[in-house]
């Protein structure tokens, strides 16, 4: 099979390399689609970073996996061949708090293993995942549908949970990438009274409002989010992953407001009593989603009869992947894909 790696210095290896056979509890999934997530970019496309959970150890690239199951091993009895999946992009030990309540993110054990960091990921024809990990995807939803949801859609959704996100209040996107666009899209579904998206570049601004994804957007100086939103919004998200961005979200949440900050990176330098403790805030750090939760997406995507792949703006064969890398690297558009043609499930 072919499969693409990332070695570094914005550069991508795609490589010919033998098909993988599952083994007990293990299914293997011929790839679909593979989107491209801001933190490949950031921390291996870049330069790797060599510790943590997000050390890249030399693996098949690509955390956003959807396909169609083609083998299963031994032990395997709820997913089948044949099944359309998302994968769950980290592997966790299955035992801790965190894994059984389905948030496998959070697993500190040495054998957490994340698709495309410590693990093979989707940028191949084949993927080998745990049956653990896989979500069986609803047939009103598209395999770049899925994908979508497998990192940016679940990681935007879990924080407006967090946020209790609903008719009752306004919502406030910083930055206005694919999460962003994430978050705009559900903010919407989920009743917000108002969506404003705020970003310096033109052309995202211009592809929020095209989408659907904001109500409005602007270029996210505090006299412009100031005539929108007043005393601010009832919830903000931080897309963004930088200092200024986060601190515009917390200056423009309304005073008991809540806010949550997902982009990852970044430092950010506030003051606590003027900005935190007397404006009374609540700040959730919400990093990515539990199987749960995606699961709870993926059905209300398809009753909301909402698309994730709209937000696609760039599709690519596997061929193509350094210049999908590329498009995605430049930040001027929505989200990049990796596609594969369909075939007929197995009879």
């Amino acid at each position: 099979m072919h499969a693409a790696y990332l070695p570094g210095h914005r550069e991508v290896d795609l490589r010919e390399v033998p098909d993988p056979t599952p083994g007990p509890g293990q299914v293997l999934v011929a790839m679909r689609a593979s989107t491209i997530c801001g933190s490949d970019l950031r921390a291996i496309y870049r330069e790797h970073l060599g510790e943590g959970p997000e050390a890249y150890q030399g693996v098949v690239g690509g955390h956003e996996p959807a396909g169609r199951v083609s083998a299963v091993g031994e032990g395997v009895g709820r997913i089948r061949v044949g099944d359309r999946v998302v994968v769950y992009h980290i592997s966790g030990c299955g035992q801790c708090d965190d894994c059984r309540r389905g948030y496998q993110i959070s697993c500190t054990a040495p054998t957490r293993a994340a698709y495309g960091w410590q693990r093979d990921g989707g940028h191949a024809d084949l993927l080998l995942a745990e049956e653990r990990d896989l979500l069986v995807l609803p047939d009103e939803l598209t395999f770049l549908d899925g994908a979508c949801v497998a990192c940016g859609f679940a990681t935007a959704y879990e924080a407006l949970c967090r946020l209790d996100v609903s008719g009752r209040g306004r919502l406030l996107v910083v930055g206005l990438g694919p999460v962003g666009l994430a978050a705009g899209l559900l903010g919407k579904a989920m009743g917000a009274s108002l969506v404003v998206g705020t970003d310096p570049s033109p052309q995202r601004r211009e592809l929020a409002l095209r989408l659907g994804a904001v109500d409005s957007a602007v270029a996210g100086g505090d006299d412009e989010l100031t005539d929108l939103l007043g005393d601010g919004a009832e919830t903000s998200v931080d897309c963004s992953g930088n200092g200024f961005g986060q601190l515009t979200a917390l200056r423009h949440t309304r005073r008991w407001g809540r806010a949550a900050l997902v982009g990852e990176g970044g430092q950010l330098s506030v003051d606590v009593s003027e900005v935190l403790i007397h404006r009374q805030l609540t700040v959730h750090g919400s990093w990515v989603s539990s199987t749960v939760r995606m699961g709870e997406l993926l059905r209300n995507l398809a009753r909301w009869g909402l698309h994730p792949e709209r937000v696609v703006t760039d599709v690519f064969p596997l061929a193509r992947a350094g210049e999908a890398y590329a498009v995605a690297d430049a930040a001027a558009g929505g989200k990049v894909g990796i596609t594969w043609p369909d075939e007929a499930p197995a009879s």
